[in-house]
C-alpha cells in the first residue's frame, strides 16, 4: 500500500490506495452519508477524479464523493469482462426467417465502464450469446444500417430504413424487427407507416428502457417478444413492441401511428393514445385485442414511398406566444407547420396576422391538440372558425408528432396544397380514427379510493 496518498493529485484514486482496494472489488463503503455495498467500477473517460462509482446490487450506479469516505472493506474481487459472448446461431427450416435491422439502439448490449460507451450485441452470434432463447423462435439474420442515437434519427435514416424493409420483403423474410432507441421511436414508427404501405409481413420496432447490465433490464424480453411477433403474428403493419405493465408479464403491440413514449424511464413507457393496442404478446403467444388490422399475406408485394420535405416544423402553442415564431418559419422557407394548439385547437389573437401571412405565402398549416387525446374541433368557438378562415386546417385526432411526419411526407410528394390536404385528411395507417373508444382514454389518478382499490387487485 502506498503511504503518500495524502495530497495525491487524484483524490478518488488516493482513497482506494489508502484502503487497499481495487477497481472491480466488491466492497462495503462507509461514508459520512451512510454505508453502501457494491462493486467499484472503472472511471469513465468523461468522469471527474473526485468521485468513486460503485454498482449497487439493484443494478444502479452511484457516485460517492471521495472526501466523504471513512472506511472501505473489500469483500471479494472479480474483474468483469464485458466482451459479448458469441455462439453460432442455430438454424431450423421449420422456423420463420427473421431479419433484424439495426439503427444504433442498444436492445442487447453491455456497458464499457472505462469509456462509458455501450458495446452492442448485433451479429446473430452475439445476439444468440446474449439471448439464446431467440433460437426457439426463428432463424435470425441481421443488417446494421447505421449506428446513431435515437435523437439523431432523421430523413436520411428513415429513407434508408424504408428501402431496407422493401429489400427484406422482396428477399422473402417472414418478418422484420427494427432495433431502435426509445426516445423518438414513435416518430420513426409513424413515418415508416407512411413510407412502407401494404407490407405482407409484420414490421416490429423494439428497444429497451434499461441497459442490459442492469437487473431490471427489459432488453432481452422485449427482443423475445419482437421476434415472436415478427415470426408468428398475422399483424402485417408497423408496430411498436414494448413492455405492457412495468413488470415482465407481457408486452403490447402498438400501431405505429397511434403510439407515443409517455414516461422518461418506466419500462411501460409506450402507450396507445386515443385507441387500444393491437395485441398482447408474451413468450408463448400473441393475443389480438382487436381485429381491424392489416393481415399477413404470402405475396412479396410492398409499396415503398420515401418522399420527404424537410422544411416542416411543429410548434407547441403557449400563452403569450408571439407572431415572430411563425414569421421566422415563413422567412426561413418552411413549407409546412403543425401546431399543437390548446383545447379544441386554438392559439391567441396576436398570432393571427402571422398565420394569414403563412396562408398568402402558400405554407400548409395544420392544427392538432396538445392534450394528445381528443379531436380538433374548430367549428365550436369563434377562435377556431377564425383560424380556419386564416387557412389553418383541422388535423382530426392525429397526434402532433404523427401529423408532423405525415406533413413532411405529403409535401415531399406534391406542391399542390389541395392534394396535400387530401393526403393529410385521408387515414392511411390508422392515424385518423372515426371515433375514440370509451376505453381509449384512461389516466388513473393515484390516491383516489376507487383507483387504489383497483390497484390492489392487480399485480404491480
Amino acid at each position: 500500500m502506498r503511504e503518500d496518498y495524502k495530497g495525491y493529485r487524484d483524490p478518488a484514486k488516493a482513497v482506494l490506495i489508502k484502503h487497499n482496494v481495487r477497481v472491480w472489488s466488491e466492497v462495503e463503503m462507509r461514508t459520512t452519508r451512510g454505508s453502501f455495498v457494491g462493486t467499484i467500477l472503472p472511471r469513465s473517460e468523461t468522469s471527474d477524479n473526485k468521485h468513486i462509482v460503485i454498482k449497487l446490487a439493484n443494478g444502479y450506479n452511484i457516485g460517492i464523493l471521495s472526501d466523504t469516505v471513512e472506511k472501505i472493506e473489500e469483500q471479494s474481487y472479480k474483474e468483469a469482462i464485458y466482451k459479448i459472448p458469441e455462439k453460432e446461431f442455430p438454424t431450423d427450416p421449420k422456423k420463420p426467417n427473421i431479419t433484424l435491422l439495426g439503427t444504433g439502439g442498444t436492445i442487447a448490449s453491455r456497458l464499457d465502464y472505462r469509456t462509458g460507451a455501450v458495446i452492442p450485441a448485433f451479429s446473430p452470434g452475439e445476439l444468440y450469446g446474449s439471448v439464446p432463447e431467440l433460437a426457439d423462435y426463428c432463424n435470425l439474420s441481421t443488417e446494421k444500417l447505421f449506428g446513431v442515437f435515437s435523437e439523431n434519427m432523421g430523413p436520411v435514416q428513415w429513407i434508408r430504413l424504408a428501402e431496407a424493409i422493401g429489400e427484406a420483403v422482396e428477399n422473402g423474410v417472414d418478418g422484420i424487427v427494427i432495433g431502435h432507441g426509445t426516445d423518438v421511436m414513435h416518430h420513426t414508427a409513424a413515418i415508416l407507416s407512411f413510407m412502407v404501405q401494404d407490407s405482407p409481413v409484420p414490421i416490429v420496432m423494439v428497444g429497451s428502457q434499461r441497459s442490459s447490465d442492469r437487473p431490471s433490464s427489459d432488453a432481452a424480453l422485449n427482443l423475445i417478444h419482437a421476434v415472436n411477433t415478427a415470426g408468428k403474428s398475422d399483424i402485417a403493419e408497423v408496430v411498436v413492441s414494448m413492455f405492457g405493465p412495468t413488470s415482465d408479464q407481457y408486452g403490447l403491440l402498438h400501431r405505429g401511428t397511434r403510439v407515443r413514449k409517455m414516461h422518461s424511464s418506466y419500462r411501460s413507457t409506450f402507450r396507445t393514445i386515443g385507441d387500444i393496442p393491437l395485441a398482447m404478446v408474451d413468450r408463448e403467444k400473441i393475443t389480438p385485442l382487436r381485429s381491424d388490422y392489416k393481415k399477413r399475406r404470402k405475396d412479396r408485394n410492398v409499396k415503398i414511398n420515401t418522399a420527404f420535405e424537410e422544411k416542416v416544423s411543429i410548434v407547441y402553442y403557449y400563452p403569450n406566444m408571439q407572431p415572430d415564431i411563425i414569421d421566422s418559419l415563413i422567412d426561413n422557407g418552411y413549407r409546412g407547420i403543425v401546431i399543437a394548439g390548446t383545447g379544441l385547437g386554438h392559439v391567441n389573437k396576436p398570432v393571427y396576422k402571422a398565420l394569414e401571412r403563412a396562408q398568402k405565402k402558400g405554407v400548409a398549416v395544420y392544427m392538432t391538440v396538445q392534450t394528445l387525446w381528443g379531436y380538433v374541433q374548430m367549428y365550436v368557438y369563434e377562435t377556431g372558425r377564425r383560424l380556419m378562415e386564416l387557412g389553418v386546417i383541422p388535423g382530426a385526432n392525429m397526434l402532433p408528432e404523427v401529423a408532423y411526419v405525415k406533413l413532411c411526407w405529403a409535401l415531399g410528394q406534391t406542391d399542390d396544397l389541395d392534394k396535400v390536404k387530401e393526403i393529410m385528411l385521408t387515414s392511411i395507417a390508422g392515424e385518423i380514427t372515426e371515433r375514440e373508444p370509451y376505453n381509449g382514454y384512461l389516466i388513473y389518478q393515484g390516491g383516489i379510493p376507487e383507483v387504489e382499490e383497483f390497484l390492489r387487485t392487480i399485480k404491480r
